[in-house]
């Protein structure tokens, strides 16, 4: 079940080196990929520009999803990863396991995407379009802005940026 935002995260998410700047945003910082997706998709493929309010809006929209969904599920699957069980059987099970998991926490992303876009397409729909190759770096900002996030950080989204120009251009 795509939908437009879900199949460009896909290919931008796919594109060289952008799976390892995201992780790296999640990790160091607590940002949520599914943000970072949805800043660079409502810049590159309609031009809109958020606010600080909008990403604190955003935010909000899939908080308690993200809390009680999305993040055990991760922990549950980077847990199955490590489990050390010595019984063959077990660590099979366990890995079987896992790979369910992890198609469960895929599926709970698709869902918060889908939260974030209809958020989109109500909040954003009269908002005038601009260049989107000025947008997507100026939404990173603002993403980064409303987390604390020092505007230096923005150097290491490069291949985000290029990766979301180029989807969109060819949509």
């Amino acid at each position: 079940m795509g939908s437009p935002f879900w199949d460009f995260s896909l290919a931008v998410y796919g594109a060289n080196a952008v799976q390892d700047e995201c992780l790296k945003l999640q990790e160091e910082f607590g940002l949520d990929v599914n943000l970072i997706l949805l800043c660079a998709f409502v810049a590159a493929v309609h031009g809109v520009t958020l606010t600080i309010d909008d990403i604190a809006a955003a935010r909000q929209e899939v908080k308690q999803w993200q809390e009680r969904t999305v993040r055990p599920l991760r922990a549950a699957r980077r847990h199955l990863k490590t489990a050390e069980l010595t019984n063959v059987q077990d660590a099979a099970a366990a890995a079987q396991l896992r790979m369910q998991v992890k198609a469960a926490e895929l599926e709970s992303e698709r869902i918060e995407q889908a939260m974030l876009e209809r958020w989109a397409a109500a909040r954003l729909a009269t908002r005038p379009r601009g260049k989107s190759t000025d947008a997507v770096s100026a939404n990173l900002q603002v993403l980064f802005a409303a987390c604390g996030i020092g505007r230096e950080r923005l150097a290491e989204t490069k291949n985000i940026i290029a990766a979301a120009l180029d989807q969109a251009a060819h949509e």
